[in-house]
């Protein structure tokens, strides 16, 4: 990493910086708990190698923000986070699970990263990052195939041959005959189902160990919307005979202990429906059914006034930290004109 570069980093690249410091000290305090727990010498050996990237990464952004004279965020620690100590709460398969969905979502967050560099060591040091990311989501599918965990996607019949839209009715969906998904609608809903099934088992674990009330409420209303909005999509493929992901909620032990802080429970829980957002909006932009598309912009709805009310809490509660903002030249000015 050439840290001596002249050339300063524009808002988009501190954002990426900035945003991967969060993430990843809250992995670090993820990784570490589980790893006190995880009885599987495969599913332990991908949380070992996910937690000394995790740590890898912090070092690093620690020091492009120095170079820069931002200040280091506090993020999440070990000792205020998490209680690595605390019963098991979650099963070996769910761990899997977990790390998977994790890449996923980091292979996203890191392309677009690299998409928004523009320094040389930053490019290099995020495409170092999806390399590495990559390479774990690789094991970790072969890791789920292997111990027969992986639901995989629907397999259709291929067609005859190819061909073209010619009716105004392949984009209909409320009246008349529907027509059949197709790939790009199944491969959506699919992952989308799959990383909201591990948003509700989340859910239930960390309802039974949130500490205050009113997260737990917030959690139980969170789990509500994260069932219902997997029947919608589960009754979508049901409509059209195809297989849908298996639930995770089994996979919760019955630990009632103190095992991660109100403020990372709030956090991982903002993030997945931050993510959940911003993945059926990528969906949104393939659907041709109208139908589809209506219960994505109903779901999508219901999930900004979830996050809305999460984020209140977290401020009543000061657990929202603030990224680097723009100088405030409006104030800037009225100090002057009070001297």
């Amino acid at each position: 990493m050439d840290i001596n570069n002249p050339i300063r980093l524009t808002a988009p690249e501190i954002a990426s910086l900035w945003t991967q410091y969060i993430f990843d000290t809250m992995s670090i305090c993820f990784f570490c708990y589980a790893l006190e727990h995880i009885e599987d010498h495969d599913v332990k050996s991908l949380y070992q190698t996910a937690l000394g990237l995790s740590q890898k990464h912090v070092q690093e952004i620690t020091d492009f923000m120095l170079k820069e004279n931002y200040p280091i965020p506090h993020g999440f620690t070990e000792k205020d986070d998490v209680n690595i100590n605390a019963p098991r709460l979650f099963q070996d398969p769910f761990y899997l699970n977990y790390i998977y969905i994790m890449t996923l979502q980091g292979l996203t967050g890191y392309s677009l990263s690299v998409s928004t560099s523009i320094r040389a060591d930053l490019r290099k040091y995020y495409i170092t990052c999806m390399t590495e990311t990559m390479m774990l989501f690789d094991q970790t599918i072969d890791v789920m195939l292997t111990k027969g965990i992986y639901t995989r996607p629907p397999i259709i019949s291929p067609p005859d041959s190819i061909d073209f839209v010619k009716h105004q009715n392949f984009l209909t969906g409320w009246l008349g005959e529907r027509r059949p998904l197709n790939v790009l609608e199944i491969g959506d809903i699919t992952f989308n189902m799959l990383k909201m099934h591990l948003h509700a088992a989340l859910k239930v674990g960390f309802v039974q160990v949130a500490q205050s009330k009113e997260v737990r409420q917030h959690l139980t209303r969170g789990l509500d919307i994260a069932n219902k909005q997997i029947k919608i999509f589960e009754s979508v493929f049901h409509e059209e005979k195809l297989n849908s992901p298996i639930s995770w909620q089994s996979m919760i032990t019955n630990s009632t202990s103190m095992t991660f802080s109100d403020k990372y429970i709030m956090y991982q829980i903002q993030l997945s429906t931050q993510l959940s957002i911003s993945f059926y909006g990528t969906a949104m932009s393939v659907i041709s059914r109208r139908d589809i598309g209506a219960h994505y912009i109903r779901l999508i709805l219901e999930l900004l006034q979830f996050a809305e009310d999460g984020a209140n809490l977290m401020i009543k509660n000061g657990w929202l930290e603030q990224p680097p903002t723009a100088s405030d030249r409006d104030s800037l000015e009225k100090e002057r004109s009070n001297k």
